[in-house]
């Protein structure tokens, strides 16, 4: 190619540049809320949906903003992010409130009871002003399996204080927290080591 040529494609490059930043900055112009609490979803049946939470409450803290986690459904597992998270003190306050999961139990009684404890000390938690932040961990899971109501649910949820931040995570998200959220990902299963034979690791799963 010609320097005359290069020169030319440098600048249709800088042309196409220049138009999409206009286009960009007249987009981010256009948006007159400054600040608002969001509904957050991360549902579907690829893995990444706590991880990306978490990525999240790491992010809020960055920006000294304190934070909670409610899990549900999980046990008590050990794993990383807790023990990473935890050790801001009180930044973070994290509660594992579920038995672990259904399979595991095998008792809808102790489930529901344990579900219904996460949700008060959900409920609790979004009362409190010092939070930015909060994730609710796999309560799609309790919410799928009627653990606990939705219409109280979502409508608790929907009635939050203004600035407050909620996440909530775990597949088969129902259409009415869907639809009450105000950013919805899916994460999608293409391809996973489980298939081929290899166990949860240390850093990757938990």
């Amino acid at each position: 190619m010609s320097d005359e040529s290069k020169q030319g494609e440098r600048e249709r490059h800088r042309a196409k540049m220049a138009n999409r930043k206009a286009a960009q900055d007249a987009e981010v112009a256009a948006k007159t809320i400054a600040k608002k609490g969001l509904l957050i979803v991360h549902t579907g049946t690829g893995k990444g949906k706590s991880t990306a939470a978490f990525g999240l409450v790491l992010r809020m803290v960055g920006n000294g903003g304190k934070c909670a986690v409610v899990q549900f459904i999980k046990g008590a597992w050990n794993t990383g992010e807790r023990s990473v998270l935890e050790s801001f003190g009180d930044m973070v306050r994290w509660h594992t409130l579920g038995e672990g999961f259904t399979w595991e139990t095998q008792d809808k009684t102790r489930d529901m009871a344990a579900a219904a404890k996460a949700w008060e000390t959900a409920k609790a938690l979004m009362q409190d002003p010092d939070l930015k932040l909060i994730v609710l961990d796999e309560i799609n899971i309790a919410l799928r399996y009627d653990y606990l109501p939705l219409a109280e649910v979502v409508e608790t949820l929907k009635a939050r204080r203004p600035d407050l931040h909620v996440v909530v995570t775990g597949r088969n998200a129902k259409r009415e927290m869907i639809e009450a959220a105000d950013l919805v990902t899916e994460m999608t299963l293409v391809k996973h080591p489980f298939a081929a034979g290899v166990k949860a690791q240390a850093g990757i799963e938990y």
